[in-house]
Order: C-alpha cells, then sequence, then structure tokens
C-alpha cells in the first residue's frame, strides 16, 4: 500500500489534485518525474551517479539509494505516472526530529530561462539564501508522545537573519520544547546530535572536503536533511544523526570547475553549526518574530 510520507517538511505534499511524493511500507520513497527537463535531468543524474567511478565509495552514503523508476498511481488522481523509487531515508526513525536545508546563495542554473532565473532570483532574495548561503526549507522536532512535532510554518523559517537561523539551529537540538517564542532553548542535545566523531558537523565536514575538490557536478536547488531521533539521546544513547543530499533536478556537469555556489553555502551552514557547538551556553534571542507553530 502506497501512503503520503508522514514526515515531509518542504516541497509538494501529495494529495487529490496535487502531485506530491508516495512511500511503501518496505522503506521505499516514490517521487514523481517531473515531466519536463527536470524529471529526465533527476533520472540522468541518479542513473550515472551511481555507477560513476571517479566518486569515492564513502560519498555516495551521503546520497539516497537509488532503486529505478517505477510506473505507478499518481497522487493527484491523474492516473499511472513514473516515479524515481529511492531510499525512504526516515525509515528506520520512530518519531524523527528532521530540517530541509537548501544550500547555495543561487538556485537557478545558468542554462536556465530569463523567467525561471527571475523567480529564483526573487524567492533567494527574499529569503535568506542571498544573505546567509542557504535557507531552511522546513524541519519538524519531536517534543514528546503528548505533544507530538513541532513544525513551524514554512514560510516563516526561509526569510531568517543570522541571529534567527542561529536561534532556530539551537531550538531543534534542544531537549525544550520551543513552540512559543519565549522559550529559550537550551541546546541541550547539540553536543550529541550536532558534535561527536559521528554527529552532523562531522558529516558536514566529510562532504565539504569532498566538494573542495570534486569538479564532476554542479549542485542548484539542492538540499540537505538532517535527521536525528531525539529519544535516544534523551535515554542516553547515539542520536543516529544522518545527513543526506537530496532534490537533483538541476544538477549539471561541473567541467572540471569547483562547485563554488554549493561549497559555499555548504561552508556557511557548517560556521553555524559549529558556533552552536563552540558557544553552547550563548544567551538566547528574547523574540523568535513569529517562527511558531
Amino acid at each position: 500500500m502506497l501512503k503520503v510520507p508522514d514526515h515531509q517538511v518542504a516541497g509538494h505534499k501529495a494529495s487529490d489534485g496535487v502531485l506530491g511524493p508516495l512511500i511503501d511500507d518496505s522503506g521505499l520513497f516514490y517521487k514523481p518525474l517531473q515531466n519536463d527537463g527536470r524529471g529526465s535531468n533527476e533520472l540522468a543524474f541518479y542513473t550515472t551517479f551511481t555507477s560513476d567511478a571517479r566518486i569515492p565509495y564513502h560519498i555516495f552514503g551521503y546520497f539516497p539509494k537509488f532503486y529505478g523508476t517505477k510506473v505507478i498511481e499518481a497522487s493527484d488522481g491523474s492516473g499511472l505516472h513514473p516515479h524515481l523509487v529511492l531510499q525512504d531515508i526516515v525509515f528506520s526513525f520512530e518519531n524523527p526530529s528532521l530540517m530541509d536545508i537548501k544550500i547555495g546563495s543561487r538556485t537557478w542554473f545558468p542554462q536556465a530561462s530569463d523567467d525561471y532565473i527571475d523567480k529564483c532570483f526573487k524567492r533567494d532574495r527574499e529569503t535568506s539564501s542571498l544573505s546567509l548561503g542557504f535557507r531552511i526549507s522546513g524541519l519538524q522536532m519531536f517534543g514528546t508522545k503528548d505533544s507530538g512535532f513541532w513544525k513551524p510554518q514554512r514560510k516563516l523559517t526561509q526569510n531568517l537573519n543570522s541571529d534567527q537561523a542561529k536561534l532556530l539551529l539551537r531550538k531543534f537540538v534542544s531537549s525544550n520544547m520551543p513552540a512559543e517564542s519565549d522559550v529559550c532553548p537550551d541546546s541541550a542535545l547539540a553536543s550529541n546530535v550536532y558534535g561527536g566523531f559521528t554527529g552532523v558537523l562531522e558529516q558536514l565536514l566529510e562532504l565539504k572536503a569532498w566538494f573542495e575538490k570534486q569538479t564532476i557536478y554542479h549542485f542548484y536547488s539542492c538540499s540537505i536533511i538532517i535527521v536525528y531521533e531525539k529519544e535516544e539521546v534523551l535515554n542516553g544513547k547515539s542520536s543516529g544523526a544522518i545527513v543526506k543530499l537530496v532534490d537533483f533536478a538541476h544538477v549539471l556537469e561541473g567541467n572540471g570547475v569547483i562547485d563554488h555556489n554549493f561549497l559555499g553555502g555548504l561552508c556557511s551552514f557548517i560556521k553555524f553549526i559549529s558556533e552552536i557547538l563552540t558557544s553552547p551556553e550563548e544567551n538566547c534571542i528574547s523574540s523568535t518574530n513569529g517562527i511558531r507553530t
């Protein structure tokens, strides 16, 4: 049985009349192929990337596993439609806290039409992409079994200044439930989730080391997904935090040139995570300027 993902925080959500991703009970994620060049481009990327001998083995782990394509009933009721069959990256998590971060100060690619570039540039300028090099497209954080998930409105997470972005990243690794604007995040889970030999920061640094030298691809409008299990941390266990790259409809050949757009955004995001780890007792900001449920 195919169903709508419970833990989607960005992108179009599947429903009657809306084409979106579906999942099954075996750990597979079905992403509908877009009818324009974006769908064929993403399929071409997955097909070539997974068999590219130039990619270091450890880097493959930062990308969802690819199982080909399958024609299934579309979520919008339009009938049969081809889908990418991918790894459901949150399948092994019971109550995943997760964040979707779109990387890069620009999300448009050079070969795009003028109308598309204007549309993307307007959004990049109106969100934190242009100023910070990344934007938080959406997130959810698990509180308790009684309170459920804290999921702020997407439009309120995307246009943040530096202080607001850092506050939200602190809330993401706090033990107290940050649904109200006057709650000071304790960042109690930061060392376990962001830090450590297998934490988010080390994974981001490993990706950074690859992007500092890889010239095979340029990743426009690509996102990083961070997932961890809060209850495991509170029970004294490892958070199991993972970092994955997703959304490859606008990946282009690098032609021997470093992807400075993605690398710059990644370095900026790493700086934010590093500062939270080095100053866990930093005074919190009194207002989130509307970042609430």
